[in-house]
């Protein structure tokens, strides 16, 4: 992956770095003259053994003339840097972990300076925390952060771009904050996930007391402009993704139809959008969306989906695995997706409520939501599916193992064994805030793997992964796959070379729906 440049009237994309290994994170200059940027110091590819934990693999940060095209590496501390942004001339600011080997939650926002490269430290926010957006002046920066450890950024934080202590300016929303935007140096514009719905709110010095935008549909991204015209892009479950500007004042309005003419001919469905008492009365969140036509005497088939995570959601939205509930639907089938306890856009003490209990109350949830829909009369309780993709998959491998309800499984790049995964996985930092390790608490490890309970397994099972998977790696599908052989479930396995956790190539990502699709027909009818 390289740095392009494009004009904004249109064009070809002409490439501007050639940085050995690619490159990471990159921030424009505020005069627009250079660009800084992450990659890997010249040198440090090799095709020989490779030892781990290599210095020499660490990217570190270069500066591009972006008119002569020449970069020079800035900084040579053995820093494992994640983000960057430009805030001022002078000086970059970047999230860093000065001990990568580690591999914990331990990083801190620094100051970079661009003449000789020196770390100097900002700011330490309890961990996890990510995204920093400079102010306009670049006196502040605001990032996600958490109020109370983990597991994931929850609230907006402002702090003194020169250090300080940082304050939590949307505390009182209780809803996680998926990305902000300065709106002058007093506001800042937050989009938020509330429920199945991504909502901006905005908040203004001293109080910044939320208040919500009234918007038509939920806010895929955003961007600010410099006289405060918020640009969104709108999306629902039978909406496509189109441009939108909100004024500071005034309606919203439209910009262009980008998917009129391509969809015209293609009916997606909304959802029916409702709430549940879970098995210990904790609310839950759902939505169904069934076929357009009617089925007449005879009973739909369902599926299940679960969402990846655990600390996710669905939302309504149209994106790959999305498109899976709108193709099942069009097949005739009726589609559940619910938010269990773990998801996000319900408060922080929800996003909690499954730690070290994967299976347990989540598992339930799914349970209480998918009796509620049965209990309705229009759905065949012999023709029932469940699949997902990563923790949904994962859920899917959990339930086989302790129901025979379902008729049919697919189940995409999941874990099976999770003290297996946490010595393999890219990343365990955040399978550590839920388990420990395994060292310590073998059995919580083993009560949260599908692995525990599979042997009870019946249920016909698709299997797919890609092979360059470093989040859950392919092993864990592999596992899968023998122990249902073993166990004489009928099951297959598709394995996708160079794919990582999510498909990127849209053959593989069509394959993927094929077959699912098939999958279920064959086995619901």
């Amino acid at each position: 992956m390289q740095v392009y440049a494009i004009p904004t009237g249109g064009g070809e994309a002409t490439p501007l770095t050639s940085a050995e290994g690619g490159v990471g994170d990159y921030a424009w200059s505020p005069d627009g003259k250079n660009i800084a940027f992450l990659a890997r110091a010249a040198g440090s590819k090799t095709d020989g053994p490779h030892p781990v934990d290599r210095e020499q693999d660490l990217e570190r940060v270069w500066i591009l003339d972006v008119v002569a095209k020449k970069a020079r590496q800035v900084t040579t501390a053995p820093y494992a840097i994640h983000e960057l942004t430009w805030p001022i001339a002078g000086r970059l600011v970047v999230v860093a972990n000065a001990h990568p080997r580690a591999e914990s939650w331990d990083d801190g926002i620094f100051s970079v300076g661009i003449a000789d490269g020196r770390f100097v430290e900002v700011a330490r926010p309890a961990p996890p925390f990510s995204d920093i957006v400079p102010s306009p002046s670049g006196a502040q920066l605001a990032f996600v952060g958490t109020a109370a450890s983990g597991p994931m950024p929850h609230d907006l934080f402002l702090t003194p771009s020169a250090g300080g202590p940082a304050r939590n300016v949307s505390r009182a929303l209780d809803r996680p904050v998926l990305s902000a935007r300065w709106q002058g140096e007093r506001a800042v514009v937050l989009r938020a996930s509330d429920g199945f719905r991504n909502a901006l709110y905005r908040l203004e010095a001293p109080a910044f007391t939320p208040a919500l935008v009234d918007l038509p549909l939920s806010a895929r991204t955003i961007d600010v402009a410099r006289d405060g015209t918020i640009a969104f892009v709108g999306v629902a479950f039978n909406r496509l993704p189109e441009l939108f500007l909100k004024p500071k004042a005034g309606p919203v309005r439209q910009m262009g139809r980008l998917q009129e003419e391509a969809w015209k001919d293609v009916a997606l469905v909304d959802a029916e959008i409702f709430r549940v008492a879970s098995f210990d009365g904790a609310t839950v969140e759902a939505a169904l969306l069934k076929p357009s036509s009617s089925p007449g005497a005879r009973k739909q088939p369902l599926v299940l989906l679960v969402h990846g995570g655990p600390n996710s959601n669905f939302s309504s939205d149209y994106f790959w695995f999305n498109a899976w509930a709108q193709l099942l639907v069009a097949r005739g089938y009726q589609v559940l997706l619910v938010n269990p306890r773990g998801s996000t856009g319900y408060g922080e003490a929800f996003v909690k409520a499954n730690r070290g209990d994967w299976g347990g109350g989540d598992y339930k949830d799914l349970i209480a939501v998918l009796d509620h829909v049965l209990a309705r009369g229009e759905v065949d309780p012999a023709r029932l599916g469940i699949g997902g993709w990563s923790y949904g998959a994962e859920m899917t491998a959990w339930a086989i193992g302790h129901t025979t309800r379902f008729a049919a499984a697919v189940a995409g790049a999941g874990v099976f064994d999770q003290a297996a995964e946490f010595g393999t996985e890219n990343g365990p930092a955040g399978d550590e805030w839920h388990f420990g390790t395994p060292w310590n608490n073998p059995d919580v490890f083993a009560k949260n793997s599908p692995s525990s309970s599979i042997k009870n397994a019946k249920t016909p099972t698709l299997i797919v992964h890609g092979e360059a998977d470093r989040n859950n790696p392919i092993g864990q599908s592999q596992a899968l796959y023998r122990a249902l052989k073993h166990l004489g479930v009928e099951t297959e396995l598709v394995t996708y070379p160079g794919e990582p956790h999510g498909p990127q190539k849209a053959k593989n990502q069509r394959d993927i729906m094929e077959r699912m699709l098939a999958w279920f027909d064959a086995h619901l009818g």
